[in-house]
């Protein structure tokens, strides 16, 4: 099942690449893939780390995406035209928006991943004052 998870994150990945660079060469993102591949098999030992990292590298990639988009739009001019800067506006707005979204599903499930690694307490939570199951256990004695 870990397999599955690999690799089905590592295209996730590999998408993401393929949609920053467009017109690179394919065995750029063969390498990519590889080289992502390997780090998700060294490093993730679960199911939930998987799918941290895979969105934890997803989301430093739609961050660099309008980096990318405006030196592309650069190219050789000084001046870049008006339709330009609205393509590049609507690339830095959606590129950090999806950014944060993915980071931050990325927190949630490294938080996840390092709760269920770390061991069970056998000792109960002692009960927060004002609670229902305290006042009733007031209201029985």
């Amino acid at each position: 099942m870990r397999l599955l998870n690999l690799v089905l994150g590592t295209a996730v990945v590999a998408v993401g690449f393929w949609l920053i660079w467009g017109s690179v060469s394919p065995f750029i993102v063969l390498g990519w893939v590889t080289a992502v591949g390997l780090f998700l098999w060294v490093v993730a030992d679960s199911i939930s780390k998987v799918w941290a990292w895979s969105t934890l590298i997803l989301g430093i990639e739609s961050f660099v995406w309008p980096l990318v988009l405006m030196v592309q739009l650069k190219g050789a001019s000084d001046t870049v035209p008006e339709s330009e800067m609205g393509t590049f506006l609507s690339a830095v707005v959606l590129g950090l928006f999806s950014s944060v979204f993915w980071v931050s599903f990325a927190y949630g499930l490294f938080n996840r991943a390092f709760k269920a690694d770390s061991a069970p307490s056998k000792d109960r939570p002692a009960p927060l004052l004002g609670s229902r199951s305290t006042k009733k256990q007031k209201k029985l004695s």
